[in-house]
């Protein structure tokens, strides 16, 4: 881990971050850490399909970094994996706590099913085991992916996609439906706003604007894997339908993709949002 910031940087923001309460690799704690290393002073923690990393961010946060309570679900819309990031979440709120408990029983389903059918293609991994190793998170591909290099089927993660656990994968399988539009309903539900997560290549401007219809606040523009003309064109989408420019580094931890605070978010994305949550 690189200590410091680089010159001339200034306070950062930072809207897509993982801990290990999904599939990140630092506590909440290690991540505020790394956030005040880096000149990030609002962070968003956003678990896959969890929110049990907030309190412990809040508490580790102090006064030194803002922390905005946020999620990160996945959902089905035309037939394609999209995900809708949450900020500003209640992530007290009763019903969202209850709701996220099935999508975490169904993630556990999900990885039991997704072992056994690596077993009869000839790639057995321990299902116990990949449960253990989500430890306080929700269980996720990335687990089963990291059962698969240990076990020798596979000699990275992005094998094990390919071959695997990608959507159109040998062992893919769906979760159970849940529509994009019912992840917006129930961000907003939680008192938070949702913002459509890397729509890269694979979302169409016809299903954001649809998505827009249904209540999103945004659209994530800046992000790792989009280069210069994909965020020109969702930048474009986004004025076009009046939503919030927004992004992150989708910070999973050191080492593994881009560092926590790279991308360059506004700051006025982050005040539009807060003045759209419900208090």
């Amino acid at each position: 881990m690189s200590s410091g910031r680089p010159a001339g940087s200034g306070r950062r923001v930072e809207l897509h971050a993982h801990t290990h309460y999904s599939d990140g690799h630092l506590s909440p704690a290690a991540l505020v850490a790394r956030a005040i290393e880096v000149g990030v002073d609002t962070l968003a923690i956003t678990d896959h399909d969890t929110v049990e990393g907030v309190p412990d961010a809040i508490a580790a946060a102090g006064e030194s970094v803002e922390i905005i309570p946020g999620i990160e679900l996945s959902s089905t819309m035309d037939g394609q994996d999209v995900h809708i990031l949450g900020y500003f979440l209640r992530h007290t709120d009763g019903s969202l706590h209850a709701r996220l408990q099935r999508f975490r029983e169904e993630r556990r389903d999900r990885a039991r099913a997704i072992a056994q059918r690596l077993a009869e293609l000839g790639a057995p991994i321990d299902a116990d085991e990949v449960l253990a190793s989500a430890g306080p998170g929700v269980v996720g591909r990335p687990h089963v992916a990291q059962a698969l290099l240990r076990a020798g089927h596979v000699r990275g993660m992005d094998e094990a996609f390919q071959r695997y656990l990608g959507q159109h994968a040998s062992a893919y399988v769906p979760r159970p439906a849940f529509h994009s539009e019912e992840a917006i309903v129930m961000i907003r539900n939680a008192g938070g706003c949702a913002v459509l997560a890397h729509p890269g290549q694979s979302v169409t401007a016809l299903m954001l604007q649809r998505l827009a219809g249904a209540g999103l606040a945004g659209v994530e523009v800046w992000h790792p894997v989009h280069g210069t003309a994909v965020q020109r064109k969702w930048h474009s989408e986004a004025e076009r339908l009046g939503l919030i420019a927004c992004g992150g580094s989708d910070f999973h931890g050191p080492l593994r993709g881009a560092d926590l605070g790279s991308q360059p978010v506004p700051r006025a994305s982050v005040d539009a949002l807060r003045a759209l949550a419900i208090a």
